[in-house]
């Protein structure tokens, strides 16, 4: 079970011209894609990247981003909701996704300071 949750985010081997291939319906269309794609890929970094912040700016960041990806809003054109929407993502399946990560990355950290107290 911990493998697939680490494989969920690992990327998948794919020809920019796969990648791409989504995102060539119009040209304002796609760039308006393209810039959700950017928005959901930095949220997934931060995320990622402050998840076990303990102080400071990077716990704020990871609450920021934790309320963005809880939230069921659709009022802003740039909700998480409204980006996966548009971009045919499951929102359900990336959100249960990253919290299944958090809690094998918590639980590694968790092991250790258990065997030592």
């Amino acid at each position: 079970m911990k493998d697939r949750a680490n494989s969920l985010f690992e990327p998948d081997t794919l020809l920019p011209a796969q990648f791409y291939a989504a995102f060539r319906t119009g040209s304002v269309v796609a760039g308006e894609k393209r810039l959700m794609l950017a928005v959901l890929e930095d949220a997934v970094d931060c995320y990622r990247k402050y998840s076990t912040a303990r102080e400071g700016q990077g716990v704020q960041l990871f609450r920021d981003v934790e309320v963005w990806f809880s939230s069921r809003d659709r009022r802003w054109f740039y909700s998480y909701e409204n980006i996966c929407d548009t971009l045919e993502i499951n929102a359900d399946y990336v959100r249960g996704g990253l919290v299944q990560w958090r809690r094998v990355v918590v639980d590694k950290i968790r092991q250790p300071a258990e065997a030592v107290g």
